[in-house]
């Protein structure tokens, strides 16, 4: 081998040259002991780094291939656009050229996105401000900003890159951007259907060809991740009405030259409609066969129908967890008898084998105590694997409110039979919220809302809150705080301390007004995992602030009240903002001790959605409430008030019922002060916006209303009972869940105070 005298092995190796060293012997260097290392060209990456990313060391032996790996290692840390090593006297020069970093990313022509939304995108790829460039970052970085527009339907969209160098190396990055139309939906199509009409089957679909609301619902925008769920939609319609063999058989989507007009052309086979002909099962069932039959949702003499299949088996497969085979094997077999268009269902199981769970381990809780978790398990470390406790277990982390995501992992234990692992995987959100808001509505005016809220304090679970809450008729101050698992049997403990001032609802007004201070503490005891029941004890000092328009009846209505109450509720709709299924049960019991203003205070609520289709949904509401007094009269402070939303639509906000006359009035004035009754009866029929497609957070309604509020010595009697029809519009808008009403009294008397146009935010029924 050829090598250099001693005097000329000073050297400079490229990147080029590194990859050339075992190539090229001729420029070969003989191994020495290296005496020192010296980095030069560093501006902001600290010596360090390159020293940690060396194979050598001061004293170690450099050799051609270890100069190779240094060069390696140094680019692979995406820090340097250049690389050389030299060699002067046996000490090892390390010459780098940095890559320009990012000292500013701006934008222009951005009308769809705030820049916000941007800088995060760029972010996600690496292109940051303090981060290094290339080109290659920026070629990456337009490809990305064009994926946002691409989202949004804008295939028109183009960005150019300006990229200006300043001093420190650093470089500034303008994308202007040119946005161009929206690509919308001209044409939808589905071709090859025969058993139902395609419009029936485009209304399944939420991508549409627009209407005079698409600003709005946005459904005239092409998105392939909406039209995959809305080919599982239409995939769904079919296989739970008998087209066991329905197949999409392709789906184009063209896009016009401008860029500015989509078509989606969906084809079709339906293939023939089966009717189930039987149900039979095969395979171990621990004998439990029976019970297993019981299971079967899929009923003979019917149109085949997947969902019911698919419910079928899953069903069997929990009921086998439950008894801790977390590994059994259910499959459902369709024998097709195409002559006669029947299908019979041979359902096979083999449970496998037994086990229980050896660990479970919690992931993903940053903030979150541990216990805040595991004691929400209805699952155990050491006891056979049971499904509904664990599905139970999941579902009772994920109520708890701390978590975006909740998930449940099982792992075998490797080298046994019987032992498996849980894992529960927590994504943690924010659970501090500070917000500060105004509403108006036609009863209580203009409002201000405040409100500071921690739901995992210091990741302990426990809820500490402050609201502060303003109108015309009501101003409140409370503060409050939780101790969901108070002991160790999951009883909660909730210390309420308020200041509020209340006006009851007056066309005339008044200056009056009514004060409570009050402090009260409330228990939660789990009877069953879906029940809680509330217990709780109060004190209020409740003031009479004399002034005008004030009713008879509340003079000398003030003093101190001991309220302990008892309350139960269970939700079961499948939404709580916009319900389409399921009912919602309320009760709730107040009862004055201690003083001399005695008394029970009942209320129930029943509510029921019962779903016509994906759109349209019937709505009922029932609402009693009766108050009766103990030794003497029932306290008119705690009347019930109706009318109105939320009541009885059509009359004036809280003017059904009783009235009094005005102290000092001359001339017989009245005024309401709500009973000791109260009932309401509500109904509706919700419906798509026209022109919203099937967008679930605008809809419009038709609603009847029944009710009104009876004093304590009164009977309640239909004859007496209040009604008003009318239609209305629900809109959950980003300042909250909007009602509006215009309603007719169909059943008035004279007196009534009729205001057939109402609205408010967050209002039910």
């Amino acid at each position: 081998m050829k090598t250099f005298p001693r005097k000329w092995r000073g050297f400079t190796l490229s990147a080029l040259a590194a990859s050339l060293l075992t190539a090229l012997p001729a420029w070969a260097v003989d191994p020495f002991t290296v005496r020192d290392i010296r980095v030069e060209g560093l501006q902001r990456v600290e010596p360090g780094t390159v020293f940690a990313s060396l194979p050598f060391r001061i004293g170690d032996e450099y050799s051609d291939d270890k100069g190779a790996a240094a060069i390696r290692s140094l680019f692979g840390l995406g820090l340097f656009a250049d690389v050389r090593l030299q060699v002067q006297d046996d000490v090892l020069v390390v010459i780098v050229q940095e890559r320009p970093t990012v000292s500013g990313v701006s934008f222009t022509g951005l009308r769809e996105f705030d820049s916000e939304v941007m800088v995060k995108a760029l972010r996600d790829i690496g292109l940051a401000e303090g981060r290094p460039f290339d080109r290659a970052l920026a070629d990456r970085a337009e490809q990305e900003l064009k994926q946002q527009y691409i989202n949004r339907s804008m295939y028109a969209a183009e960005i150019t890159t300006t990229v200006t160098p300043v001093e420190r190396n650093q470089v500034t990055l303008n994308f202007s951007v040119v946005e161009g139309e929206v690509a919308k939906i001209r044409e939808l199509r589905i071709v090859g259907n025969q058993a139902f009409p395609e419009s029936t089957l485009r209304g399944l679909f939420d991508l549409d060809t627009g209407g005079w609301l698409s600003w709005y619902t946005k459904s005239d925008r092409y998105s392939r991740a909406k039209l995959n769920a809305d080919l599982e939609t239409l995939r769904s319609y079919y296989l739970t009405r008998g087209f066991l063999e329905f197949n999409i058989d392709s789906t184009q989507v063209a896009l016009s030259p401008d860029k500015s007009e989509m078509s989606i052309t969906v084809n079709v086979t339906e293939g023939q409609r089966y009717v189930v002909s039987s149900v039979r099962l095969e395979g171990e069932y621990l004998g439990r066969e029976e019970e297993f039959k019981s299971l079967v949702t899929v009923r003979v003499g019917e149109a085949y129908n997947a969902e019911a299949v698919a419910d079928t088996v899953k069903a069997f497969t929990d009921y086998f967890g439950a008894f801790g085979y977390a590994f059994a094997s259910v499959e459902s077999v369709p024998e097709i008898d195409r002559q006669n268009n029947r299908v019979a269902f041979v359902i096979r199981a083999q449970p496998q084998r037994r086990v229980y769970v050896r660990r479970i381990n919690v992931e993903g809780n940053n903030r979150t105590r541990d216990e805040v978790i595991r004691r929400e398990f209805r699952q155990f470390e050491s006891a056979w694997y049971d499904s509904d406790r664990i599905r139970l277990s999941r579902d009772r982390v994920d109520r708890l409110g701390f978590f975006t995501e909740v998930g449940v992992d099982t792992q075998p234990v490797a080298g046994t039979q019987d032992q498996v692992d849980l894992t529960v995987t927590v994504g943690e959100r924010p659970t501090g919220n500070l917000s500060i808001g105004a509403g108006y509505s036609q009863a209580e005016k203009l409002s201000f809302i405040a409100s500071i809220q921690q739901e995992n304090f210091f990741g302990t679970g426990n809820y500490l809150g402050l609201d502060v809450n303003t109108s015309d008729f009501n101003r409140n101050f409370v503060l409050r705080t939780t101790d969901p698992y108070f002991t160790e049997d999951g009883i909660s403990r909730t210390f309420d301390l308020y200041y509020k001032t209340t006006k009851p609802f007056t066309e005339q007004g008044g200056d009056y007004r009514i004060v409570t201070p009050g402090i009260g503490i409330r228990f939660g005891v789990p009877f069953t995992e879906r029940d809680t029941v509330f217990f709780g004890l109060g004190a209020e000092r409740i003031r009479v602030e004399e002034g005008n328009q004030l009713p008879v009846a509340f003079r000398d209505q003030g003093g101190t009240y001991v309220p302990a109450t008892i309350g139960w509720a269970r939700d079961e709709r499948d939404s709580a903002l916009v319900p389409n299924d399921g009912t919602l049960q309320q009760f709730n019991a107040e009862f004055g001790l201690g003083s001399d203003k005695r008394y029970a205070k009942l209320n129930y609520q029943f509510q029921k959605y019962i779903p016509l289709s994906k759109q349209y949904t019937l709505a009922f509401n029932a609402d009693i409430g009766i108050g009766k007094g103990i030794g003497g009269d029932f306290p008119v402070l705690k009347n019930f008030f109706g009318g109105g939303l939320g009541s009885v639509r059509g009359f004036d906000q809280g003017t059904l019922g009783p009235r009094s006359e005005v102290v000092g009035s001359t001339t017989g004035e009245l005024v309401n002060i709500g009973g000791a009754k109260s009932v309401a009866l509500n109904a509706e029929f919700i419906a798509p916006f026209p022109g919203a497609g099937n967008d679930r957070t605008l809809r419009v309604f038709a609603f009847v209303d029944v009710g009104n509020i009876y004093a304590e010595n009164q009977k309640i009697s239909a004859d007496e009972l209040r009604a008003s029809v009318g239609v209305g519009l629900s809109w959950i808008s980003p300042i909250g869940p909007l009602r509006f009403a215009w309603a007719n009294p169909v059943r008035k008397f004279e007196g009534d105070r009729i205001q057939r146009f109402q609205f408010q935010i967050g209002t039910s029924f």
